[in-house]
């Protein structure tokens, strides 16, 4: 939005959103929910470059003044100074279009944990030692995950056409993530939690008794929309950019799951079917303290070993291992590129047989005493 900034206009500015001054071509401000940043946009490429903080002191006249000296510096003495600060605004304005998750994810990795120590240095200058030092004393997976975005960042400012420097200073760091867990629920733990759920009622005991029969992961889940819910034809139609792959996935529900969702209420406010207390247009969050409410007196288990149960059950039912693995939206990993293409069947019928397979399997262990 193209807007005559002023220093009255920059102060009541509260919508978030990307404003262009009329007055200074290439530079504007972008309004987030905490903070307004002065920005410029630079050369043939448009790259975008930070220029300070209205929320930290930098009014709109400095703003100006620091924008066109950025605007009309060379492009060797612009790289030289390039800030890590400067070079992270650039890059998560990249991520526009990726997935929100991974945005929020790489934002708070990057402002949170190399932000404070590497702000105004430049990029040429951050060594090894700079970026070990901003994750040091994390627990172990945090540490593996923020150096994880460090890295991707890092290759990104090595690439062209910015090649903000000729290195990264962490390639070659090995990356230790936690350890994969392998956790499956026992007949007799899947009766216990089932009934535990049964008793927690709707919304969060719901939505475990959904991942166990559905085998979909817990945001799949919690962001269910009726629309996307076909009674009459049994199906659930997950949209990509819920699911991890960002592939639509069509499933089909049967007995129990039909059971589940006739109990579900149905709002006029949202279509959501588990919205949060906070606001009807987000989905159920608070996991830790719901799952602190189910009681079910099993040591040491996630919502995510429901899946894993679910797919190691359809291994022991017989469920072929190609279905097993469309049922659980892994087809990417039982299909080549050159097969996606070209074999365009849902295998429906054989996903709905196996379901119906897996229910009756269920419902049976969730019979016994």
């Amino acid at each position: 939005m193209k807007v005559h900034l002023t220093e009255i206009v920059v102060q009541r500015l509260s919508k978030p959103g990307t404003y262009y001054d009329t007055t200074t071509a290439a530079f504007g401000i972008r309004v987030g929910k905490n903070r307004k940043t002065w920005f410029v946009i630079r050369g043939k490429e448009r790259l975008y470059t930070t220029v300070g903080r209205y929320d930290r002191g930098m009014g709109l006249a400095d703003a100006r003044k620091a924008g066109k000296k950025l605007l009309f510096e060379s492009p060797l003495d612009r790289k030289a100074r390039t800030t890590f600060t400067n070079a992270q605004a650039e890059y998560l304005g990249s991520l526009e279009g990726k997935k929100p998750r991974t945005v929020r994810d790489y934002t708070r990795m990057l402002t949170k944990y190399f932000e404070p120590g590497l702000a105004t240095k430049q990029l040429g200058a951050i060594t090894y030692e700079d970026c070990m030092g901003c994750v040091d004393g994390l627990p172990q997976s945090e540490k593996g995950h923020a150096l994880a975005v460090a890295r991707t960042f890092f290759r990104w400012c090595v690439k062209p056409p910015r090649r903000y420097i000729p290195h990264s200073p962490i390639e070659g760091v090995e990356i230790k993530l936690a350890k994969k867990r392998k956790r499956v629920l026992s007949y007799d733990e899947i009766r216990t939690v089932y009934r535990a759920a049964q008793e927690q009622a709707y919304p969060h005991g719901t939505i475990v008794q959904m991942i166990l029969m559905t085998g979909q992961r817990r945001g799949e889940i919690a962001g269910l929309r009726w629309p996307w819910i076909d009674q009459r034809a049994q199906t659930i139609t997950l949209p990509g950019e819920l699911t991890k792959n960002g592939l639509d996935h069509t499933f089909p529900y049967n007995g129990q799951v039909a059971a589940i969702l006739e109990l579900i209420p149905r709002r006029n406010s949202t279509d959501l079917l588990f919205p949060s207390r906070v606001s009807d247009e987000r989905p159920i969050s608070g996991w830790s303290k719901y799952k602190k409410e189910l009681a079910d007196g099993l040591p040491r288990w996630t919502l995510h070993d429901l899946r894993r149960t679910f797919r190691t059950v359809h291994g022991e039912i017989g469920t072929e291992r190609e279905i097993a693995e469309r049922l659980i939206n892994h087809a990417a990993g039982v299909t080549t590129d050159v097969e996606q293409i070209y074999d365009q069947f849902t295998y429906m019928p054989q996903m709905r047989a196996a379901i119906e397979k897996y229910d009756v399997h269920i419902s049976t262990l969730l019979a016994r005493r």
